[in-house]
């Protein structure tokens, strides 16, 4: 069986997978610094409006686009077949609107290569001056209640800055179309026994609006049935088993 540590001496294959939604504005921004740690990236376009694809592109991303939006959710599926039809070893997820600085990526890279955890959560939660009161306290009561659900310590289980080892992705598949998709995901991996660990990010809302395009009403309630739906059908696995 292969190693960590057989891989590293081969040569790892990164990729970075941004879904993106009407980023015509930061998207060529992010691609561009992101390429300057990773030698691909890949941007799923999910069915913006606006010159987001062609940004991208003209920036060096591979683009793939959903003609309708579908949700980040969709596009995180649709990035991570991508991804394993490519042939990656890890991929580092994150947003497009400049929320999450393309210098960590080395930061991500260097705790996988240093430890092998598979599965590298970015955490905010250290310094949150910056975030706005709202999102500081959803983000604590969600992480708190979904670690608990786990049965391991995620501080930041709602930050989208990730990393992941690819042979997971089979895993990670949602149901969940939007925002609530990122917990899922979580919910998958750890039921299967996987460790997880953290990233320190910085926490930047350049905009001042804190995270713009996720309604606190609208997707804590998407949580909640997410997580509802999730250990309704986890109870039902185990029943069967």
């Amino acid at each position: 069986m292969e190693t960590h540590e057989d891989k590293d001496r081969m040569g790892t294959r990164y990729c970075v997978l941004i879904p993106a939604f009407r980023e015509e504005k930061n998207i060529a921004t992010v691609v561009q610094a992101a390429l300057q740690h990773c030698p691909d990236v890949i941007v799923i376009d999910d069915g913006s409006p606006d010159a987001t694809a062609e940004e991208a592109a003209m920036t060096g991303a591979i683009v793939i686009r959903h003609e309708t939006n579908k949700g980040k959710g969709v596009a995180l599926n649709t990035g991570f077949r991508e991804v394993r039809e490519r042939g990656y070893d890890v991929v580092i997820t994150m947003d497009a609107d400049g929320q999450h600085d393309p210098e960590l990526i080395a930061d991500f890279i260097e705790a996988y290569d240093r430890t092998g955890i598979p599965v590298l959560i970015g955490n905010r939660m250290s310094d949150v001056s910056h975030m706005p009161l709202i999102r500081r306290w959803t983000n604590r009561f969600m992480s708190a209640l979904l670690s608990k659900t786990m049965g391991q310590y995620i501080p930041d289980t709602q930050c989208g800055y990730r990393l992941y080892r690819c042979d997971l992705i089979p895993y990670v598949a949602t149901e969940s179309e939007r925002f609530a998709a990122e917990s899922e995901i979580l919910l998958h991996i750890a039921e299967r026994g996987v460790r997880m660990d953290s990233v320190s990010v910085p926490t930047i809302y350049a905009d001042g609006r804190g995270d713009s395009k996720i309604n606190p009403l609208s997707d804590t309630i998407r949580f909640f049935s997410m997580l509802m739906n999730y250990k309704r059908k986890r109870g039902k696995r185990r029943y069967v088993a």
